[in-house]
């Protein structure tokens, strides 16, 4: 039997608040509740800062979600400041809903989600190489991996060091080439496999949105796993993107996929950038003049124009950006006058040119509430 809205807050309904003594649904305290199959998440709305109480309440609603519902169930709590609901507010008080959510990421002036409709793509390639040439550029850049299970960061930039810790408990990302950075391969061994349920992924993508020391950046360029799941939809609710980035090859396989990411996008308004086509085309080194598509011609194009979005650029099939990965130095740091490295170099600036166009615009982001029906 499934899990349905009404369900959680009918057993919600028989928690009652510690010193209120009115339930949370009463005091209109449970918003933003999801449901997949036995995963349920919701927001506690607190009129200001206490942990203790927020803890305590957490657990409450856990136990009563276990024992009304489903002992089974997997349970994931966002605590929110809703400062309007405050009963000794000043008239003056600022009405911000969940104003401790609004601050996330508040020092970074762009979001980039990297995404790919399948694996195998080169996203990840696509994603450092973006990184290193805003870097390159004077801008300040972080890069998040997104990936829990298969985080390629790492290696793509030779750190497997563990990040330093804050007084305050917060992560300190690792800096190479002028990039911050954080990966769950800076903090697990390389060889340990992530065998985990999508709630710890999520928890853990977001911790890594509220407890880095990021700073102020121009750019942070997020790094997304493969698909359209939990990560996908917990990003999105979490901080507003800037824009998409969708990477594709050129076979028709791939770019199947690069619809649904594109679809997904445009579902929750997270505007897309435009589409880099990966493994475009092979030039010989001794054959400068020419091209030869493996994987077929014009196919990102042809989408692109259908999705009424943008192709940012066409990333050739080169040797030395696979040796550039594999060596912990993306190609447009180790070899600008590279075709690949001037393809990068290229969408970036294209994406910038999005960036702007968008802002021109008057257009601004903001973090998507997402509803779902039982």
């Amino acid at each position: 039997m499934s899990i349905n809205k009404e369900q959680i807050k009918t057993a919600l309904a028989h928690v009652l608040h510690p010193t209120e003594k009115q339930d949370l649904i009463s005091l209109d305290m449970i918003h933003d509740i999801i449901i997949q199959d036995k995963y349920i998440s919701f927001t506690l709305e607190m009129p200001e800062k206490n942990d203790a109480l927020a803890q305590q309440i957490q657990r409450q609603c856990e136990e009563a979600i276990h024992k009304f519902i489903d002992r089974e169930a997997v349970v994931d709590i966002q605590v929110g400041i809703n400062v309007s609901k405050r009963k000794d507010k000043p008239e003056q008080a600022p009405q911000q809903p969940q104003q401790k959510q609004e601050e996330v990421l508040s020092g970074v002036k762009n979001i980039i989600a990297v995404a790919s409709g399948k694996g195998g793509v080169g996203k990840s390639t696509v994603a450092v190489n973006i990184a290193s040439a805003l870097a390159k550029d004077g801008y300040k850049v972080g890069l998040m991996d997104t990936d829990i299970y298969g985080p390629s960061i790492p290696t793509m930039f030779n750190v497997f060091e563990k990040p330093n810790i804050t007084t305050q408990k917060k992560l300190v990302p690792i800096e190479r080439h002028g990039i911050k950075m954080v990966s769950m391969g800076f903090l697990v061994d390389v060889d340990q496999a992530m065998v985990w349920r999508g709630p710890m992924a999520t928890s853990a993508i977001k911790q890594f949105m509220t407890e880095v020391e990021w700073g102020e950046l121009d750019y942070l360029i997020m790094d997304l796993p493969p698909g359209t799941g939990d990560i996908q939809l917990t990003i999105v609710q979490t901080v507003p993107l800037s824009g998409a980035v969708i990477v594709s090859t050129p076979q028709v396989v791939a770019l199947d996929d690069v619809r649904k990411g594109v679809a997904m996008f445009k579902k929750v308004n997270v505007p897309v950038l435009g589409v880099v086509e990966n493994m475009a085309y092979f030039t010989p080194p001794d054959m400068p003049e020419k091209k030869y598509y493996i994987f077929g011609d014009g196919g990102a194009k042809h989408l692109a124009k259908e999705m009424g979005v943008p192709v940012l650029g066409e990333i050739p099939i080169e040797q030395t950006v696979r040796e550039a990965g594999d060596n912990g130095l993306p190609i447009v740091l180790a070899d600008d006058s590279s075709f690949s490295a001037r393809a990068f170099v290229g969408a970036t600036e294209n994406m910038k040119q999005q960036l702007e166009l968008r802002s021109k615009s008057g257009e601004t982001t903001k973090k998507v509430d997402i509803k779902f029906r039982p």
